[in-house]
């Protein structure tokens, strides 16, 4: 049996247990182990079977069991776990996925894990760095790839993570380390060791532990409902004062890490080629690293008011502060062709704290330990990027990495006093640990030179808020309004409204949610249903304009032209002479065969804003329809003198042939096709569609061919 089909029937049978399926699992099972030869695990599928034929035949005899519900948990928890061994044992010994090829070099040169937490503790009193190192990276690597800790391990996991003299950087990674182990195999026992570590008073462990089994129980969302145990330790967590607010920072974190990819285009597309741009206008050997500084500082040149006017540089900058200020990841598009050191071939190192006590910092004396203290309190930038800036330093010459180290030391120094008096809130202090490691984790995932072996956890939708598990203690009306917010202000919509539907299903009532509820609708194409929730808002609040507008327009997409127009028209008593509205209500007219009434709301907008020549389509279009070819022809005649269309050539050579202008309706026809690249079955499709309006102008369907022929000898000279 190949690798492939070893996963695909994996696969299955945990897509059958989830669903409830348990028969198919069981007997998917069985064909795991009958094609991969893994007999040993026969016993306990037949144990596991016997025990549920059992309980099926007292179900079907009606005799009432009051442990049934628990037997049942426990069978259906046994069979994922089987699922488990079989395909663990499998794929270790031929899998060239880095999780199993880790586990078969670890299981090369075997060590206990009691061995590695002694020389850890050893070499870390006596300061010896390089080693204590060494064995926290081998203690990362056994930890990861043992799918089932055995109770010693456990055991010695426990009393470390308990225990005040053991390395706080260690324990950290002692908890990426189960995380990643989650990932790639469950293991309730792994899962309990993160509860101990999330009751650590150090908020570095505290907080990962907590990113983790969140992470975790997202990751196996239908099988842990079946593990009482986890749903009692997450019930002792909850009774930290700062659970659920650290809870809320997290989920917050995950839903702004979905706009890495989007702020990382934006700096590389938009905001830094506009500062690189005005960089060589002033001083062309001018790094840009100097021409932030003199931006960024007090006195300002003179000279470069036209540059920044003229360049949007002022509005660039602004926009990038303002990415920083709601908490996106910017950095990442600075530091991601930063990861090809060695440091970064070693999977452990992707998830280390950065701290001035790392031997590859204390060998370098050419680098400012004061730069590293520095360093090691930025909050705006995460530990893997740390690592990669200073790594970057190494391979300057010495002259311009002093003088660089001195101008980071000089420019971080002050943001980090800005960031100090913040960070005295233990809520800053959460968020910027939160954050931090949100970052670790991403850059990890997107990075990591086989970062390919790993399912990319930030491909899922991470809406811990839906969890059965988590709900008790993010579903009062505060948090969820909250996490909603969020998810609209950034265009996830369908989030969103999942939210909002929730609160309404807990009789929550308001006029915004109403409208929130509408624009989620609206935005995701549900124009129906968006219009039902605005009419709701509007009994509420029948004088807002935002919401009177939308019902107008929901109505108008919707090809009910007359109901629209009485909103419209309710919009111009609130809000007079607003342009988009007066042509809007224009084409309501013009959709009821009303055209005198809509010329005189196309009239009076180009009357309002005459160069802004937004009614010049309007008034044509509608001049043709009204019969007013002389005025149509008028307006074309302006419109294709300025960026026309493909349909303002089209137009224009209806309204040229209606008045018997042939050769001009020809040219304009030509034009059309010339528009569309020379594609005249582009321009057909859109002829076609106008035909209606031809007839109904006068134009003889039998002309219709001959002119369309003459248009083909035309384009074929």
């Amino acid at each position: 049996m190949t690798i492939k089909e070893v996963n695909t029937i994996y696969t299955r049978i945990v897509e059958a247990l989830d669903s409830g399926a348990l028969k198919m699992a069981l007997d998917l099972i069985q064909s795991l182990i009958s094609g991969s030869q893994v007999h040993s695990f026969q016993n306990k599928l037949n144990e596991i079977r016997k025990t549920y034929q059992y309980l099926l035949h007292y179900y079907a005899e009606g005799t009432k069991d009051p442990m049934q519900e628990q037997i049942y948990a426990n069978i259906r928890t046994g069979v994922y776990e089987l699922a488990d061994r079989i395909r663990f044992q499998v794929l270790f010994a031929d899998s060239q996925q880095a999780y199993f090829i880790t586990g078969r070099t670890s299981s090369s040169y075997p060590v206990e894990t009691a061995t590695l937490m002694e020389e850890l503790q050893t070499h870390y009193d006596v300061d010896d760095l390089s080693h204590y190192e060494q064995s926290v990276r081998r203690l990362f690597d056994l930890l990861w790839v043992t799918a089932f800790l055995s109770e010693a391990d456990i055991r010695i996991i426990r009393q470390a993570l308990k225990s005040n003299h053991f390395p706080l950087v260690a324990k950290c990674q002692l908890v990426s380390a189960l995380l990643l182990g989650l990932q790639a195999s469950f293991d309730k026992e792994k899962l309990y060791l993160l509860f101990d570590a999330a009751n650590e008073t150090d908020d570095e462990v505290k907080i990962r532990a907590l990113i983790a089994i969140c992470l975790t129980l997202y990751t196996y969302r239908q099988r842990t409902a079946y593990y009482p145990g986890i749903r009692h330790r997450l019930e002792i967590l909850a009774e930290m004062p700062d659970f659920k607010r650290i809870l809320e920072t997290i989920i917050r974190r995950f839903i702004l890490s979905r706009e890495t990819e989007k702020v990382t285009h934006k700096l590389q597309e938009e905001i830094l080629p506009e500062m690189l741009k005005l960089t060589s206008k002033i001083n062309p050997h001018t790094g840009r690293f100097d021409l932030l500084s003199e931006v960024a500082g007090d006195d300002m040149n003179p000279e470069w008011q036209d540059f920044l006017s003229d360049s949007n540089l002022a509005k660039k900058i602004e926009e990038y502060s303002h990415l920083q200020e709601e908490g996106l990841d910017v950095m990442h598009s600075t530091f991601v062709h930063l990861k090809h050191f060695p440091f970064f071939r070693n999977i452990s190192n992707w998830f280390l704290p950065f701290t001035t006590q790392y031997s590859a910092f204390r060998d370098k004396s050419e680098v400012n330990s004061a730069v590293l203290g520095t360093m090691m309190q930025a909050a705006f930038m995460c530990n893997s990027d740390k690592h990669s800036f200073f790594f970057s330093l190494l391979q300057l010459p010495e002259e311009h990495r002093n003088a660089m180290l001195h101008q980071v030391d000089s420019q971080i120094g002050e943001m980090n006093q800005q960031l100090a008096q913040e960070l005295k809130s233990n809520q800053n202090k959460v968020e910027s640990i939160t954050s931090q490691y949100v970052q670790d984790l991403y850059r990890f995932y997107k990075l990591y030179p086989r970062h390919t072996d790993f399912e990319d956890i930030f491909n899922w939708t991470l809406d811990f808020h839906t969890l059965p598990v988590l709900k008790p203690y993010l579903s009062d009306t505060e948090t969820l309004i909250t996490i909603a917010e969020l998810y609209l202000r950034k265009g996830y919509f369908e989030s969103a409204q999942t939210i909002y539907n929730q609160l309404f299903a807990q009789e929550v009532r308001d006029e915004m949610l109403y409208q929130k509820l509408g624009y989620c609708k609206q935005m995701t194409g549900d124009l129906q249903g968006a219009l039902e929730e605005y009419l709701r808002s509007e009994m509420l609040n029948p004088d807002s304009k935002w919401v009177v507008r939308r019902i107008a327009d929901c109505y108008r997409a919707l090809k009910q032209p007359g109901e629209a127009l009485k909103f419209y028209l309710r919009y111009e008593q609130l809000h007079p002479d607003t342009i988009p509205v007066l042509i809007y209500t224009g084409h309501c007219h013009l959709e009821l065969k009303q055209y005198e009434e809509a010329l005189k709301y196309y009239f009076k907008a180009d009357y309002l804003e005459p160069e802004s020549r937004k009614a010049w389509r309007a008034v044509a279009w509608c001049s043709f329809l009204a019969g007013k070819y002389d005025q149509a022809r008028h307006y074309y005649q302006k419109i294709v003198d300025h960026q026309p269309q493909t349909q303002d050539f089209l137009n224009a050579g209806h309204t040229e042939w209606k008045l018997l202008h042939i050769q001009q309706a020809l040219a304009f026809y030509q034009a059309a096709v010339q528009a569309e690249a020379g594609d005249f079955e582009k321009f057909l499709t859109l002829f076609k569609q106008d035909i209606p309006d031809l007839i109904l102008a006068g134009i003889e369907p039998s002309e219709i061919p001959l002119l369309l022929d003459q248009l083909g000898y035309y384009l074929d000279r």
